[in-house]
């Protein structure tokens, strides 16, 4: 008989019923040090008092109108994001996947409004996660997502990941953008070097395509800047973003240059709940918070002593671990051991992290995490590692 909730995810044996900053309280109080912060959702950790405050307020006035009328908190959040970013234009979601959506309709769209409609093909990347809907895993192109589901959606190019020459040889007049994480998350932590991103940046203006870019993990300041591209020195023409921006409210965003954006006119795409007063009320606290540069380079700070413990515990069990990997607060241990018995064994320690591809680890903690908390985690970590050890022999 199958279960109330439709059994597509393999869920691990805990129920939390409270979060405080970086930690989760499990059901039968035992708390639980947060280093996925809910797949990098959580970037304030949980319950901030600020967050708090600003949800709270407007759920006292005003929870839903439509997108029917003018919505002052959306104006504020797309104000503040286009004052931060290359952006002259925001459209607001709930997901990162709803996101995706609308970016591949506006490149397409784009190209159609200027007389070229048949350049609908979008360049990915092997390794990638834009989402689970159809356009999504099509984009993707992944067996593992696509298997059962049909026939994909067409207009995707599938490319190896880094390989350069593939890349430009893909290049016809039936190209519209590229489409790149410039950290991949569920792709195992796999960051594309500066000069890559400096590379796309230029074969998108020498081809006259659209450079779109998924930080919906990557960004809202994990990196250590608000958006993950700011450290090559370049801009998208969209960029797709979600999970940090909400703070744990469902919240996400395509933003674009007015070019990019040209076709998207009254009509050409909506969405019943996206921009709602709610969501917006929480973003525009985040923004206001983690666009500061003070808050930003303490992330870079954090971020650096996270790093150097993990590489003290990866030292410390050859046998277990592999590598570190990533930027800023997004990082990856490579293991070599099975991740999913390095996350099992993080359970026993009473600590959360994310499994990945590649067998890698990910942690991705709340950017507030403390430095006492980070060496704690580090402990924890060497504790699972020992775990697994035992576990093996």
């Amino acid at each position: 008989m199958i279960p109330s909730i439709l059994p597509t995810y393999t869920r691990a044996p805990l129920s939390f019923v409270k979060g405080e900053g970086s930690w989760l309280v499990e059901a039968d109080g035992r708390r639980f040090l947060d280093m996925g912060a809910g797949i990098a959702v959580n970037a304030l950790g949980h319950a901030h008092p600020a967050l708090v405050e600003a949800l709270t307020r407007q759920a006292e006035t005003l929870w839903h109108v439509s997108n029917l009328y003018n919505i002052p908190a959306q104006q504020d959040l797309a104000d503040r994001l286009v004052a931060a970013t290359f952006a002259d234009t925001a459209f607001f979601t709930n997901s990162g996947t709803e996101s995706c959506e609308l970016a591949v309709k506006m490149a397409r769209k784009h190209f159609h409004e200027a007389g070229q409609p048949d350049r609908v093909e979008i360049l990915t990347f092997s390794g990638a996660f834009h989402g689970r809907s159809t356009a999504g895993i099509s984009a993707a192109g992944s067996e593992k997502m696509t298997k059962g589901f049909g026939p994909m959606l067409p207009g995707f190019v599938h490319l190896p990941f880094g390989d350069h020459e593939a890349m430009r040889a893909a290049v016809t007049e039936r190209t519209a953008a590229i489409l790149i994480e410039p950290i991949q998350g569920e792709g195992g932590i796999r960051p594309l070097p500066d000069v890559c991103l400096k590379g796309l940046r230029e074969l998108c203006d020498e081809h006259g395509l659209l450079l779109i870019l998924d930080e919906v993990q990557c960004g809202m300041g994990r990196t250590g800047r608000l958006f993950a591209h700011e450290w090559a020195g370049i801009t998208p023409d969209i960029m797709m973003i979600a999970k940090g921006i909400g703070g744990g409210f469902p919240l996400g965003a395509v933003l674009a240059t007015e070019r990019a954006a040209a076709g998207m006119t009254a009509g050409t795409h909506g969405s019943t709940y996206g921009g709602n007063p709610l969501g917006c009320a929480v973003g525009s606290k985040v923004m206001e918070i983690v666009a500061d540069p003070g808050f930003l380079a303490e992330v870079s700070r954090k971020a650096g002593l996270l790093r150097q413990k993990l590489e003290g515990v990866v030292a410390a069990h050859p046998d277990v671990f592999e590598s570190v990997r990533g930027e800023g607060l997004m990082l990856g241990v490579v293991c070599r051991a099975p991740n999913a018995d390095v996350v099992k064994a993080g359970f026993a320690e009473e600590m959360l992290t994310v499994p990945a591809a590649e067998n890698v680890v990910r942690l991705l903690p709340p950017l507030t995490i403390g430095d006492d908390e980070i060496a704690e985690a580090a402990a924890r970590l060497d504790r699972a590692a020992a775990r697994v050890r035992a576990d093996a022999a």
